[in-house]
């Protein structure tokens, strides 16, 4: 058989791969199936059809797996945001950890015993500090609801997170597990709302309407909770009465923002700010250190697991008091304050020129006086005129986005020949890439898989390298 696109099979899942497919052979070809567990027998039928592989959809699941079980959320199938609901968390962590190895093997070209066993979450639920939901006037509609004999209206208000792949439809959520329950009770207050009042929803194709997105943000360990109205025009009247009936039926929300976004572009980051309740920011902390939070600030999604990761990653440099360290990718500075008090002097360098302003802020904020931000452009900056400024780093913490460092960033550090490294990554596998060029000099020692994300794919690692 050849597989053509269209093609129904009968398949045996025998593992996962990176974003949550499940893998089968067939004839020896790799086909990836979305939505399944290793041990599922599955009928699938082949929508891509490549040279070296397919990917298929799932129909029926004909025998579950030993390790399925009903997901918490009725959402799981479709959403798109839980990959792996249908698996209890430890089948997940090993799932994770066994994929890091894989990336260290396979990509690296290392030996998988480096990996330690993988930091699970105490939280499996409700671990996330922030959720933007969107607004849209298409619903997605659910297998169920296409087959039913009676007509479907898929126009109107829905207020959700968009469907996998599509911009223009959203899944109009009935609950969500991620974030406290507060969360989605504001969004279904407000959808209600908006309904009530005939509020219209943005309208991605014809750049009309009103609510865009509706973004929620609440402190780990103050107990501050945000709520970020984003609309596409500025109505000073219509908004204050959206954020007084919120404040009215939640009087556990600390402030409320409204951010307008007039432009086609679909971020939450408007053009014009105002602050409708309360100080417009809420304040969260890492490891003793205070971060104030702005509507589009970045801080770490998962507060109580960032401490894990971060204490990960100080064991890992290994730093006394004398050395100076220099911190890749710094963001808004929380890993350098976490760092600062190990070390003489961390010099954090990021390209973002409001996440500098917070992490100076930040470093102000705490009275921390041994940091210093650096604003540019990674590849530019991290250059042999900086180490001439600054000194010779006796450690590097990288913390690099999804797609990894940058070549002349991996080239400058193989020169540098810094006596210890840290690496920090969310994507293991543009990580195994950037270790398989590192190890030229450096001897990678261990590599840590943390959990920040359970139900998720992603997983975090923390990497120790050592000069040879």
């Amino acid at each position: 058989m050849s597989l053509k696109k269209g093609s129904e099979i009968e398949l045996l899942i025998e593992s996962a791969a990176f974003k949550g497919k499940g893998v089968a052979r067939h004839d020896g070809i790799a086909v990836f199936v979305p939505g399944t567990a290793p041990g599922d027998k599955v009928r699938a039928v082949i929508v891509k059809r490549k040279k070296k592989y397919r990917e298929a959809r799932l129909l029926e699941i004909l025998e579950p797996s030993p390790d399925r079980i009903k997901p918490r959320c009725s959402h799981a199938s479709t959403c798109g945001g839980c990959t792996w609901q249908h698996l209890p968390y430890s089948a997940q962590l090993k799932i994770k950890e066994d994929q890091v190895r894989d990336h260290i093997q396979r990509i690296a070209h290392l030996d998988p015993a480096i990996v330690q066993p993988i930091i699970g979450c105490e939280d499996e639920f409700y671990y996330r500090n922030k959720m933007e939901y969107s607004f849209g006037t298409r619903k997605w509609l659910s297998r169920e609801e296409i087959e039913k004999d009676e007509y479907v209206d898929d126009s109107g208000l829905f207020a959700g997170l968009h469907a996998p792949g599509r911009f223009d439809k959203i899944l109009n959520l009935n609950e969500c597990h991620l974030q406290i329950p507060a969360s989605y009770q504001i969004l279904d207050t407000l959808r209600n709302y908006c309904l009530q009042n005939d509020i219209p929803a943005f309208d991605t194709i014809n750049n009309t309407g009103y609510m865009r997105h509706l973004m929620i943000r609440n402190s780990h360990y103050s107990g501050e909770l945000m709520v970020n109205l984003v609309t596409f025009s500025d109505k000073p009247d219509l908004v204050d009465k959206i954020s007084n009936h919120l404040v009215t039926q939640f009087p556990q929300i600390t402030t409320v923002v409204n951010n307008v976004n007039d432009q086609p572009n679909p971020t939450a980051v408007g053009r014009i700010e105002h602050v409708l309740f309360g100080p417009g920011t809420i304040t969260d902390t890492i490891g003793g250190y205070t971060f104030k939070i702005n509507p589009n600030a970045f801080f770490q999604t998962n507060t109580k697991q960032a401490e894990t990761l971060y204490s990960v990653a100080r064991d890992f440099a290994d730093l006394n008091p004398t050395e100076l360290l220099y911190d890749l990718y710094c963001g808004v500075g929380t890993l350098t304050l976490f760092m600062s008090s190990y070390a003489q002097k961390v010099v954090g360098i990021e390209l973002v020129d409001v996440a500098v302003e917070n992490a100076r802020e930040n470093a102000n904020t705490n009275g921390v006086q041994n940091t210093e931000f650096i604003l540019g452009d990674m590849k530019q900056t991290f250059k042999p005129d900086l180490h001439s400024k600054y000194g010779h780093p006796d450690c590097i913490l990288t913390d690099p986005p999804r797609s990894g460092m940058h070549p002349d960033v991996v080239k400058e550090l193989i020169n540098l020949k810094v006596p210890r490294m840290v690496y920090v990554s969310c994507n293991p596998s543009t990580m195994a890439r950037d270790l398989k060029e590192l190890n030229e000099i450096y001897e990678i020692e261990k590599v840590q898989p943390v959990d920040m994300f359970p139900q998720t794919y992603h997983i975090e690692a923390v990497a120790k390298l050592v000069l040879r």
